[in-house]
């Protein structure tokens, strides 16, 4: 049999001829810019451009090489004065003219089916893991014969003809650019009497300060230097796979973080697609009859899954700098631009950002990179994998006894499992309305040890289920990732590990119906479950009700080379008709898997560039009754060569070791059984092992040392490490954070740097704890100075009538200019000396009576700081506030620097295990955080420091979504959408009584304004949304908002400026309004899917489900100006902020509970005593008007 092996990839490395420019000219319908030198058109767009984080509906096309987004001034404004003062894309700038009639600039829109075609093409080479690139609109420029200014005349042929396409989608917008090999023959221009070279990137021109009047240089994008080498390099590298043709996201309709080159910038000049034809058997070894659809099928895969199990969680895309050709010795267009940074997020650019900044305002080396090493980076890798330190970055490798790509890892003989969804609109025979599939699961079970694999996808109907029974592939690329490995031979999981997107496409060969296959491989949850979503489109051939499907056992040839794995394959399959009529049909399928290597070490690649899957023992099966679809099959995989199989029971699976444990090979058919982790046995028989090791209470953990982390037990033999506050780190290793930015202290204080934390030391003539500072004039004396001006009170001569009394010599202290205690006192009269503490104690054993001074060091602080002493009575709080945001079955928090997210220090606060929080609150008394969980339902809390949670309520609970914390009344408040309820209770859920149940549909969040007694709430009910507030005794109830709203799912008020702000779903805006006023203003609009709000002095922070991320807006420039995307990608929920001090104020309940017996509910002007709903005779409820 002869089989076409994909070898190479597809990637066109040979330089870029003018015929493979986007077509243009008259005949192209183009329209041509008027001659002469420095033109200007302006084009109206069909559709907007992105750029930046703008949005705009024309353009202006130069004849200077450039396009702008505003009408450019004179050149001589611009020209050799970059970065521009105006928007604009560079595709060759200069002083460039087009009089002679020779030269051309061209332009058009194009929305054509061949060009968006082609468009697509480019932009999904250049960004291979970009799975949806639909663009809808194109504007083409074209460049031809055009010439240096002053130089058109000379006609000795140094003209340069180039290419810019934007392309815009539904919300970004690319710009390809296209130099052809001989298109740049020129590559400087005269400016002035100098000739400089030509400027080449993306400038976003002016922003506007901090201050409305002032404005500041935005970003300024170079792709070419001042070097001409870099210029004339244009023709001959890329960052597409392709010489001289340039791909770059340069702006989308959400937050933009920063243009966005391509991500393949291999090439290997010269190459074509190559395919070779070689000849292969498709002979496969024979097995005796032993099928498994005679085995045990997994009991748990037999379960109709009709809930979902497990909550999905896709990761980040990861991508990872390709490394350049060592076959293309060209100068790099910028030395940086290939730095690696492994790993990093899709949108980081492998090129700098050069980032034009007022050097008055800021001092920072903009062109300084940080590489990423282990010792900040090791918590990317699986807790099974060690970390290791290359020159150009770090790698991520598993253990002994683990295989995988190091940032995931499993146990070596373990059973696999994986979850996720099945999607997708799939059309049958010839029938013209598709059948949609949602959200249907997927539930795998690999013996991993023997490479069986099955597969299970539920609530399938009987009008699909029949026709799906052919592929069993859909569970095919599982088999391969787990396969039974050869010596030598690696298995997919080995080589990519659990993060890899595969595309298949199936071709039917009778009827010619076509189906593709997407699967996107997420990596391991916290369940140690792998995650899949897949995705169907197309159509089937039409199988019958009843009729079964039998699948001939297979090969199948899998291509490696970096980042890709190709390959493809005939099947044959029989199908048995109810009426047992035999129909053999077959079909043809090709895939395609990527993924993303870590390119510093070789040891990450597989040493096979071929390999060979063996399929056989397939089973099919539709399961009628309960609508489940069912694959088995078995898997090996090896060498392409007809070598003789190993006979060794290891590598053909029928060893007989427990299917949890691992199958040692020894020399001929030898080979022992050895209990994968986490079980004991004899390794024919292996047990889960039931009591786990405390390595915490142990001490036998890998934990940094206990004054920089600690050591939290989950449960049989795991932790969880963590870094204390002030420290960061993946808690193996912890750094101290510099917590001295500008603004951590007063104006008139000094930031000293120490381990986990920090202090605040206030300036010569002023004192205070660091935090607020005030003259001398201003404060009041401490112990020292008061203990001084005693002693020098004392020591002051009397004078009684005429004669003068001189007392006996009295020991004076000596303050420092902090009225600190000197740490060395002495006393000169005795000619002693001797050291003192804080409060001035004198120190056994310091005194020294030589006239001689004793190294004293203040014990109130660590030595050698550096600087003045802190005041004796200032012990500065622990610094830190953290965002909390709710997620799937866990907590997490990311610290904040002022108003920015520290990012790279995000990480879990709390897992609850199959739980669903929504609402989260914190009381910053007791430092205490609250939760609601939806699953059980219950309402908990923990303490911030650490502990073991506790449950509050978990009776009489319906839907608990939304909790306020009230810290000075030590009340807890919270909605409940299913019992349509707001409830009232003491913070350990004690005294419970509901306050609101009438004109309640769907109350979610609500919070509190203790100082005020105020309480605040939402009510998303589609047909009368609105947000309502009252007095927390339940008087007073009003509805502050109903008009405008939609989908109001977050709250938040910020009682220094007395606003209640709302973030709205429905209609995609966050809204403020003065509760007293009632003014209303609407602060950003266009937001996503908006699910919780929080306030923080001048910023807004919200959880977004469709963006699955925590987006900062700054609600004083009323604009999005920051993002985070967690690790692990799924819905955020509740969201609040943690702060080391209560903000100041008092209400009529926040001393000895108001006098009340039970429940003191405050509100304006006054408080109510009342009583919880149970029955309790020593309650007493009365109100007082205070």
């Amino acid at each position: 049999m002869l089989a076409w092996v994909h070898v190479a990839l597809a990637l066109t490395a040979a330089a870029l001829d003018r015929s493979d420019l986007f077509h243009f000219g008259p005949e192209a319908g183009d329209l041509r810019l008027e001659p002469g030198s420095d033109r200007t058109h302006e084009l109206r767009l069909d559709r907007k451009l992105y750029f930046f984080d703008g949005a705009f509906e024309s353009v202006y096309i130069n004849t200077n090489g450039f396009i702008s987004m505003a009408k450019p001034p004179a050149e001589s404004d611009y020209l050799g004065q970059m970065p521009a003062s105006f928007g604009l894309a560079a595709a060759f700038m200069g002083d460039l003219d087009t009089s002679d009639g020779i030269g051309k600039v061209y332009f058009r829109q194009d929305s054509s089916a061949s060009v968006l075609q082609r468009i697509n093409e480019h932009i999904s080479q250049a960004f291979p893991a970009e799975d949806e690139v639909e663009p809808t609109h194109a504007f083409i420029v074209t460049w031809e014969n055009v010439a240096v200014n002053g130089e058109s005349g000379r006609g000795d042929g140094t003209r340069n003809t180039f290419q810019l396409v934007v392309a815009s989608m539904e919300s970004a917008s690319y710009a390809i650019l296209l130099y052809p090999s001989d298109g740049l023959q020129f590559h400087l221009t005269n400016i002035g009497d100098e000739s400089k070279p030509v400027e080449v990137g993306f400038s976003k021109g002016l922003v506007k300060g901090w201050f409305s009047w002032s404005t500041t240089q935005g970003p300024y994008y170079r792709i070419t230097t001042d070097d001409v080498e870099s210029i004339q390099s244009l023709t001959q590298q890329t960052n597409s796979g392709r010489q001289g043709l340039w791909v770059f996201e340069i702006g989308t309709s959400s937050f933009f973080t920063s243009i966005t080159p391509g991500q393949v910038s291999e090439i290997s000049p010269g190459a074509k697609n190559i395919y070779t034809e070689e000849a292969y058997s498709d002979e496969t070894v024979i097995y005796d009859k032993d099928p498994l659809a005679n085995e045990t099928y997994p009991e748990d895969l037999l379960v109709v899954y009709r809930e979902e199990s497990y909550p999905e969680e896709p990761s980040p895309e990861i991508n990872y700098p390709e490394e350049a050709s060592s076959e293309a010795p060209l100068r790099p267009v910028d030395t940086s631009q290939f730095q690696p940074n492994y790993p990093h997020p899709r949108r980081q650019p492998e090129n700098p950002q050069v980032l034009v900044v007022n050097e008055d305002d800021l001092e920072i080396d903009v062109f300084s990179y940080d590489y990423e090493r282990c010792a900040n980076s090791r918590q990317k890798c699986s807790s099974f994998a060690d970390c290791r330190d290359y020159s150009g970055g770090f790698c991520c490798h598993c253990r002994p006894g683990f295989y995988g790509d190091g940032r995931d890892c499993v146990a070596e003989g373990k059973p696999q499992r994986m979850n996720g969804k099945v999607n997708g609109r799939v059309y049958v025979g010839n029938s013209p309305t598709a059948l949609e599939l949602n959200n249907h699961d997927l539930h795998s079970y690999v013996v991993a040890n023997d490479g069986r694999a099955y597969v299970a996808i539920s609530a399938i109907p009987d009008t699909l289920g029949p026709c799906l029974q052919p592929l069993a592939s859909l569970g095919g690329v599982i088999g391969w990732a787990f396969a039974l490995e050869q010596p030598g031979y690696h298995n997919g999981f080995s080589v990519v590990g659990g993060r890899f997107t595969r595309q298949a496409e199936v071709s039917f060969h009778s009827s010619n119906e076509k189906l593709t296959i997407t699967q996107e491989f997420m990596g391991i949850n916290e369940h140690d479950h792998l995650v899949v979503n897949t995705w169907l489109e197309g159509r089937l051939p039409e199988i019958p009700p009843g009729a079964t499907v039998q699948i001939n056992p297979y090969t199948e040839i899998y291509q490696y080379s970096r980042n890709v794995i190709t390959s493809s394959s005939n099947r044959d399959y029989t199908i048995t008709l109810p009426d047992s009529t035999v129909q053999t049909r077959s079909y043809h399928w090709k895939q395609t898997i990527t993924y993303q290597s870590c390119e510093f070490s070789e040891a990450a690649w597989s040493p096979h560039s071929t390999q060979q899957l063996n399929v056989d023992q397939i089973f099919v099966m539709y399961d009628a009754g309960n609508q489940l679809i069912r694959y088995a099959m078995s898997n090996k995989i090896g060498s392409i060569h007809n070598i003789v199989p190993e006979q060794n029971p290891c590598y053909t699976g029928r060893h007989g070791c427990d299917s949890n444990a691992m199958c040692r090979a020894g020399t001929g058919t030898q080979f022992t059984c050895e209990c994968a982790g986490g079980y004991t046995g004899d390794g024919r028989t292996c047990y889960e092992v039931e009591q786990g090791v405390d390595h915490c209470l142990r001490g036998s953990h890998d934990c940094d040392i206990p004054e920089r982390a600690r050591c939290r037990y989950t449960g049989g033999s795991s932790y969880v490490c963590a870094c204390l506050t002030g420290f960061s780190g993946d808690g193996h290793s912890c750094q101290d954070i510099d917590e001295c930015q500008p603004g951590r202290c007063h104006q008139d204080a000094t930031c000293y740097n120490n381990q986990g934390s920090f202090t605040c030391q206030c300036h010569l003539g002023f004192h205070g704890n660091g935090f607020q500072c005030i003259t001398d004039s201003e404060r009041e004396k401490t112990p020292c100075e008061k203990h001084r001006e005693s002693a020098l009170a004392a020591s002051a001569p009397t004078t009684f009538f005429l004669f003068s009394h001189r007392p006996t010599p009295q020991f004076v202290p000596t303050c420092d200019p902090y009225g600190a205690y000197e740490p060395t006192q002495c006393f000169p009269h005795a000619g002693q000396c001797w050291c003192v503490d804080r409060n001035g104690q004198e120190i056994q054993g310091t005194r020294s009576g030589d006239g001689s001074r004793p190294s004293c060091i203040d014990h109130g602080i660590s030595p050698p700081l550096v600087g003045p002493t802190p005041r004796p009575d200032v012990s500065p709080p622990t610094p830190g506030t953290n965002l909390l945001f709710a997620q799937s079955g866990k907590i997490e928090h990311i610290p904040l620097d002022g108003y920015s997210m520290k990012k790279e220090e995000a990480r879990t606060l709390l897992h609850v295990p199959d739980k669903v929080v929504i609402a989260v609150a914190f009381d910053c008394v007791e430092k205490m955080v609250y939760w609601s969980d939806i699953t059980e339902p219950a309402i908990s809390r923990v303490s911030l420091q650490g502990g073991q949670p506790t449950t509050l309520i978990k009776t009489d609970l319906g839907s608990p979504e939304g909790i306020a914390i009230d810290h000075l009344s030590r009340l807890m408040f919270w909605t409940d959408s299913i019992m349509d309820q707001i409830e009232v209770s003491k913070l350990d859920g004690s005294y419970r009584r509901v306050l609101f149940d009438e004109d309640l549909i769907n109350p979610r969040p609500i919070v509190a304004d203790p100082n005020n007694g105020r309480l605040y709430w939402a009510d998303w009910n589609r047909d009368g949304p609105k947000i309502e507030m009252a007095n927390m005794d339940g008087t007073d109830r009003t509805i502050l908002v109903s008009e405008n709203l939609g989908l109001p799912n977050g709250l938040t008020y910020d009682p220094l400026s007395r606003i209640l702000c709302w973030a709205d779903a429905g209609t995609r805006k966050v809204e403020c309004v003065d509760p007293y006023s009632r003014y209303r203003k609407k602060v950003v609009e266009g937001i996503q899917y908006a699910f919780a709000v929080v306030s923080y002095g001048k910023s807004l922070f919200y959880t977004d489900w469709r963006r699955e991320a925590i987006i900062t807006i700054d609600r004083m420039a009323e604009k999005e100006t920051d993002s985070f995307l967690p690790q692990r990608r799924s819905k955020p929920y509740g969201i609040t902020t943690t702060y080391p001090q209560c903000p100041p104020g008092v209400n009529y309940c926040s001393a000895n509970n108001g006098g009340c017996s039970h429940l003191c509910l405050p509100r304006p002007g006054g408080l109510t005593c009342q009583c919880p709903d149970t029955e309790d005779a020593s309650c007493v409820e009365r109100g007082h008007n205070l």
